[in-house]
């Protein structure tokens, strides 16, 4: 079957849903539709998130040959030199945030900086655009999260620096205007808006 589409289409290739939705609400206020193409991108471990970002988008678009955009974010903690930075969504699944709380004990400056990058490729394309984002904040003492359950990752303990609430107390829509990955994803949908 060969089809073409048409208007402001794109695909968000990644498996996770909360991303996904984070985007889809960012997103449709532009007026961009935005499907969820559960592909897994090939992610290389480097300490640049645009070196990242870029070979997982490459991959991802050689396997689908679909316009689509993949995010990747990192967590830079001023007092641990900037760990776990790009190693995030590792540090996360080995030793979570009760993990990193430990290695913040007695540790006063709690200064934390989330940044994200998207990773936009088409077939008109040379090679990939990329749209950056970040928030200033902090880690918090604990985990803090919402009464709806609402916020993954490391979003319970950290707090951007404008707000007294932590990601995860946050609605989606709340924590869209703050975040690093919003903060992209605007940028790319200012991008695309004007772009043919």
């Amino acid at each position: 079957m060969n089809f073409q589409l048409k208007g402001k289409v794109i695909f968000f290739a990644t498996d996770n849903i909360h991303k996904f939705d984070e985007a889809r609400k960012v997103l449709v206020e532009y007026k961009i539709a935005v499907g969820m193409l559960r592909a897994k991108a090939l992610e290389i471990q480097s300490d640049d998130l645009e070196e990242i970002a870029k070979t997982s988008v490459l991959d991802a678009f050689k396997r689908c040959n679909l316009p689509l955009i993949v995010e990747d974010a990192g967590l830079f903690i001023d007092a641990l030199n900037g760990f776990p930075g790009p190693y995030a969504a590792y540090v996360y699944r080995t030793i979570g945030n009760k993990g990193l709380l430990k290695l913040m004990e007695n540790i006063e400056n709690r200064k934390a900086t989330f940044h994200s990058v998207i990773a936009y490729y088409s077939a008109e394309l040379k090679s990939p655009i990329y749209f950056k984002g970040e928030v200033a904040g902090e880690i918090a003492k604990e985990e803090r999260r919402g009464k709806r359950e609402s916020g993954f990752g490391f979003d319970p303990i950290f707090k951007p620096a404008e707000s007294n609430e932590t990601f995860a107390e946050m609605t989606i829509m709340k924590k869209n205007k703050y975040s690093h990955r919003a903060q992209a994803l605007r940028k790319f949908a200012e991008w695309h808006h004007k772009s043919p």
